[in-house]
């Protein structure tokens, strides 16, 4: 009965702008985040709370009165997005992470008569696991409360909020007599917390200090508090059988089975994971919800995912039936409303093991409607259309596009525009219920992004070229046809694709005289000269547009992308001047590579958005003594470079290129690599490759561990850098693609 009473309190208490009697906590929520966007223009705006659409959908309404604009909605994030939908449609703004446009006209435009637009589904979900450390790492409540005000603007309402678990982790393996020194080996650093998370991997990174833990808590308080005052209905987590490893030897007679994550990619060590069979599985279960409800509340959807890039150890559908029905009981005993949300990755990623037989066994073991999949990848991989629509199950269609944090310019605008609302549209689509983000990471491609939010308020396709033009007219606060042609330029190049990782440059690969190296695919799917015309019109606006933040930051990455894909040229170049003896050759295309790799470096440390310092110096501002602020250091240069460990399989995944990495990393490994080639030519040994990579892998993981500093804060003027540099090279990249 005690029991029963707290989580009836908890559940009170942390409820907000969700029922009817919140009407005044709504509107001074949204209230709050008009000032916060656009705080000297707040006072022209008014807010009224309005009742959901009739069938039950999120609505909103602007209209003119008197010289006031009103913004209604259901609920704040409704509001929020009829803030935005003003400033994008009548005053031509642009809000994105990688620059902002609010330069509202005086007088502020009219709303000529008023518009009413209702959103077709009901859940617009946000985050990927990944997204919590590829980019939100070192986050703190600062940055965290921009992200929130950015997800209502454009419609959120179902963010997975994953912070703060730790501590809740901690006291449940506490009451079940663990102590401090065996869960050591338990938690991992900052930089892997997604990956312990969904029991991947133990410890790596760590040991994690308990004042972190109590700092996340915090953190997730308010994240938590922010969401559901907008009307948001955060995602939170569950248990799904991820033990300390010291389990085996407390608790000998229960089950538990040895994962490897990865099934011998040594990304990292086994986990321990036990099976759902066990009846302590429910107690454990029971004990964390139950402290996650009393700590952070719940809005009765709950993340679970068993498999993660995991083999089960059994295909029989009465065993996957079990599983799953354990897993949702371990829920649905604390919260009986629970619901549970599916990350649909692993159908995708071992299709041939989910087929339908196992995917309906696992699905089956839930009540009818407490299950939402997410279908992770629906705009390349999209499982929906080849499994009936899940057989039946709610479902939500997502754009992955990201992975690892890569900063290429890639994605394929066309299938973003259209693909959304075919499936909204199709009699095939079952029982589709909301669309999604859920990329691995954010702060790159703001472009692509904008167009896949366009599609949270609509039914019908988006009008790729018209979206275009706007989209250039409110980022750069201006109309510019060449800007306009640019963009039209772009689309058909780097955004008229999406390969399955992302091409990256071959400079962030390990040294190689191949075209090709480990998650460095370096084959580009569309005309290079086409970037380059877009690169030509856009520098060319440099006067007009320079004081625009989104021009600054478009034309450091349009310039960057084309040096980037230039780079692979020159890498072929050097390698067949090898090949062929050709050393006076070979002499001046490896000077020109490193010089490439020194002059995007500097260009790129004029803007905010690529810097190495920014990283490390977030991750050190984290730690609360000199040991760990070292230990977060050494797991923000891990996490972009090696992954884990020195001889991990992955190394390179996040491919970036960042001031500071180029030249601090990327660039000391090749000049290593052209050393040990010209000692092999100058001693009359045959250069050998692997040989190559085994003696370079204990300097990685130096540096991994270094403390060398790397500025934080840009320098110079990004629009004269990227107009000087995309200069020095434009011939000879031109010379290169029409030869």
């Amino acid at each position: 009965m005690i029991r029963i009473i707290w989580l009836v309190v908890s559940l009170v208490t942390v409820l907000s702008c969700h029922g009817p009697h919140d009407t005044a906590d709504c509107a001074e929520a949204s209230e709050k985040l008009i000032e916060r966007v656009i705080p000297s223009h707040a006072h022209r705006f008014s807010v009224e709370i309005i009742d959901k659409d009739s069938d039950s959908l999120d609505v909103f309404e602007i209209e003119s009165v008197g010289d006031r604009i009103v913004l209604r909605g259901n609920n704040g994030v409704s509001v929020a997005s009829a803030l935005h939908h003003y400033l994008k449609k009548y005053a031509h703004c642009s809000i994105t992470w990688n620059g902002s446009n609010l330069d509202i006209p005086d007088p502020m435009p009219p709303v000529p008569q008023k518009e009413r637009v209702t959103s077709p589904y009901g859940f617009r979900h946000y985050f990927n696991y990944c997204t919590f450390n590829y980019t939100a790492a070192w986050w703190d409540w600062k940055r965290w409360e921009r992200e929130i005000d950015f997800m209502a603007l454009n419609g959120i309402n179902m963010p997975l909020a994953l912070t703060g678990q730790n501590i809740i982790w901690y006291r449940v393996y506490r009451r079940l007599g663990f102590t401090d020194k065996e869960l050591e080996s338990f938690f991992s650093g900052p930089a892997y917390f997604i990956w312990f998370w969904m029991g991947n991997l133990d410890g790596w990174g760590g040991p994690l200090s308990k004042s972190f833990m109590r700092y996340h808590k915090r953190l997730q308080k308010k994240i938590l508090r922010r969401e559901r005052e907008l009307g948001m209905t955060p995602v939170l987590p569950s248990f799904t059988g991820h033990v300390p490893p010291a389990f085996k030897d407390r608790y000998p007679d229960v089950d538990v089975n040895l994962v490897q994550w990865g099934e011998g990619c040594d990304i990292a060590p086994p986990t321990y994971i036990m099976s759902p069979e066990e009846p302590m599985f429910m107690e454990i279960g029971r004990m964390f919800l139950e402290e996650q409800t009393r700590v952070f509340g719940t809005d009765h959807l709950y993340s679970a995912d068993s498999f993660n890039e995991m083999t089960p150890p059994s295909n029989d559908s009465t065993y996957l039936s079990g599983v799953a029905d354990k897993v949702y009981r371990s829920m649905s005993q604390v919260d009986p409303e629970a619901v549970w949300v599916m990350q649909g990755w692993m159908f995708m990623d071992r299709a041939w093991y989910w087929q339908p037989t196992q995917m309906k066994a696992l699905f089956n073991a839930v009540p009818e409607d407490r299950l939402i999949v997410l279908d992770l990848f629906s705009e390349m991989s999209p499982v929906w259309s080849r499994t009936d629509a899940f057989y039946g199950e709610k479902w939500i269609w997502n754009m992955l596009h990201n992975f690892g944090g890569r900063v290429t310019m890639y994605g394929n605008m066309e299938t973003i525009a259209n693909a959304p609302s075919d499936a909204l549209n199709s009699p095939s689509s079952g029982k589709l219920c909301g669309i999604g983000l859920t990329m691995e990471a954010i702060e790159q491609n703001p472009a692509l992004y904008a167009l896949m939010f366009e599609n949270i308020w609509r039914r019908d396709p988006i009008d790729l070229d018209a979206f275009l033009k706007d989209y250039a007219y409110r980022r750069y606060g201006q109309k510019n046809e060449n800007a306009e042609k640019a963009w039209a330029l772009l689309e058909e190049s780097v955004y008229s694709h999406q390969p399955w990782w992302g091409n990256v440059s071959i400079i962030t690969g390990r040294p190689t005289f191949d075209d090709a190296a480990v998650w460095t695919y370096t084959h580009i799917p569309y005309d290079e000269m086409t970037l380059v015309k877009a690169c030509d019109l856009l520098v060319g606006e440099a006067d007009a547009l320079r004081g625009s933040e989104g021009y600054a930051y478009d034309l450091i990455d349009v310039v960057r992308q084309t040096l980037s894909n230039y780079s692979n040229s020159v890498q072929q170049e050097f390698a067949r001047a090898y090949m062929q003896k050709d050393w006076e050759r070979y002499e001046e295309k490896k000077t020109e590579f490193l010089t490439l790799i020194d002059d995007m470096d500097r260009m790129l440390g004029s803007h905010k958005d690529f810097l190495l310092g920014k990283w490390l110096s977030d991750a050190r501002r984290r730690g609360s003594t000199p040991k760990e602020k070292d230990l977060f250091e050494m797991n923000a240069r891990d996490l972009i470079t090696l992954w884990t460990g020195p001889d991990c399989k992955i190394h390179e995944y996040a491919s970036k290129e960042w001031s500071g990495l180029l030249r601090g990393f990327y660039k000391q490994r090749w000049l290593r690599f052209f050393r040990e080639v010209e000692s092999c030519r100058d001693e009359g040994r045959e250069f050998d490759q692997a040989a190559f990579e085994d003696s370079i892998i204990p300097w990685e993981w130096e540096w991994v561990n270094s403390h060398e500093t790397y500025p934080s804060e840009p320098a110079g003027d990004p629009v004269d850098l990227a107009a000087e540099t995309y200069e020095k090279y434009r011939m000879d990249i031109i010379n290169t693609y029409t030869e």
